[in-house]
């Protein structure tokens, strides 16, 4: 633990983690008429008091992340599940000393988390169909309110979040930890500098082979097999399409349109269930409406396109896919990272393929600077290679200081929007499908304004 002494020690990390995210030297933009929550920011908290709902596998890692976090302290905890509370509890104590105050279990204990007097903040770890209802009542108790992915699943999810949001006066942000990997900020310093020029294109995913999860973990998982046989489309879509929409401005000067989206076969789950189940299981009968690929494709305002993939029941390896492609460059991190300027160093005209020292140099030279700080020490944290330190430390800082979030609640409903946008063009043979506007034009106004962009 000698690296988080070091880091708890000093104020550098404060620093870093503003001035690198662009917020020294950058005036918040007024909150446009109809998008109030726009830029929000509260009184600076010296303390950052996180009651985490759901202690099971997302949970117990943020447990753990909480520890090494200047300025968050854990003092509650709340699961449906005595097991899950009570490690939850002791995992806090061992690290810090400190055992949280525990709810549960019971489907209902949520509600005495949220109105406890020890809570600033209430941390949504739950199963995708507890994270709306948990985050309404948090945010009506007073709390602000951190969901994991998707936060939501439905349109009117989405604008009971929006407009709750604006009438608490609440944060409510969808905890994207993707946004905060090396490769993804770097991309992002990229397009906000320019580099890339006018941007065109941009493409993310979510592949990721999940049999084994859905079939074997039911602590945590079974819920995620149901909801995969129910439904079709994207249903998990903002790990590839967060981090493209910071990097082509979506609520920031352009928004998404219309979404086309098409479901192939399904095949994958019940091929593996046929040869790694017993016979007489029941899980060897089940169905499943989501297809092992779905594609979807996003026209902006603006006219740039977005691609998606949905794939969780193949062999391919992880992917998330994250392109983009502008007039002057393109960024590429799947299957290995590629970048290519124009006029950045002499080449063909007719290149088929990166050149890796100039990759290795333009990551180098343009590493985000939040990552050029904290990323070393991110990487000696739990938490998918340091982007959920990243992310927590983004979030406790700009609380603690009293600036805006980088992301609010209108782009967790735009981004969440795709799982049932994409359901419904699927089912009905691709059919466009238009993106409500979460931000009732403010979109317009507010140009390059976000704060993860160097100042």
């Amino acid at each position: 633990m000698t690296d988080r002494r070091e880091f708890l020690k000093g104020t550098a990390w404060m620093g870093a983690a503003t001035v690198a995210a662009g917020c020294a030297g950058r005036g918040a933009m007024n909150a446009s008429v109809g998008a109030p929550m726009r830029n929000f920011r509260t009184s600076p908290m010296s303390r950052i008091r996180v009651g985490l709902v759901g202690a099971g596998y997302r949970g117990i890692i943020a447990v753990k992340r909480f520890a090494n976090v200047p300025g968050i302290e854990l003092t509650a905890v709340c699961d449906t599940r005595k097991e899950c509370l009570d490690r939850a509890v002791a995992e806090a104590k061992g690290l810090t000393g400190r055992a949280p105050l525990a709810f549960g279990p019971g489907d209902e204990a949520y509600k005495g988390l949220c109105d406890s007097d020890e809570v600033d903040v209430v941390y949504n770890a739950t199963a995708w169909d507890w994270h709306v209802p948990i985050s309404l009542y948090a945010m009506r108790a007073g709390k602000h309110t951190l969901i994991e992915v998707p936060a939501a699943t439905r349109i009117d999810e989405c604008w009971e979040l929006v407009e709750t949001t604006e009438k608490t006066r609440r944060h409510c942000m969808q905890l994207e930890n993707c946004c905060y990997g090396e490769y993804e900020l770097l991309a992002l310093n990229l397009c906000h500098l320019g580099l890339l020029g006018e941007l065109l294109h941009g493409e993310g995913a979510y592949i990721h082979d999940r049999r084994w999860a859905i079939h074997f973990d039911d602590q945590w998982q079974h819920w995620r097999r149901r909801w995969n046989e129910r439904h079709a489309g994207n249903q998990y879509p903002t790990h590839g399409l967060g981090p493209i929409c910071l990097d082509l401005g979506v609520n920031r000067g352009d928004r998404m349109d219309y979404i086309v989206s098409m479901d192939g076969n399904s095949r994958g789950y019940a091929a593996y269930a046929a040869e790694v189940l017993p016979q007489g299981d029941p899980l060897r009968s089940s169905r499943y409406a989501m297809a092992d690929m779905n594609l979807s494709l996003i026209r902006t305002a603006n006219g740039r396109t977005i691609m998606l993939q949905h794939d969780v029941t193949s062999p391919r390896p992880y992917s998330r896919l994250n392109l983009v492609a502008g007039t002057k460059g393109v960024f590429r991190a799947y299957p290995k990272l590629g970048i290519t300027l124009e006029g950045a160093a002499p080449r063909k005209a007719e290149s088929h393929c990166f050149d890796e020292e100039e990759t290795t140099r333009i990551r180098n030279e343009y590493m985000h600077p939040l990552y050029r700080k904290s990323g070393e020490l991110s990487r000696k944290m739990c938490g998918h290679g340091g982007m959920d330190f990243l992310m927590d430390l983004r979030w406790a800082t700009s609380m603690a200081q009293g600036l805006p979030l980088d992301t609010d609640v209108y782009d967790l409903a735009s981004w969440c929007a795709v799982c049932e946008l994409s359901e419904r063009s699927a089912r009905n043979r691709s059919m466009p499908v238009d993106f409500p506007d979460f931000t009732r034009g403010a979109w317009r106004e507010l140009c390059d304004c976000n704060i993860m962009a160097i100042a």
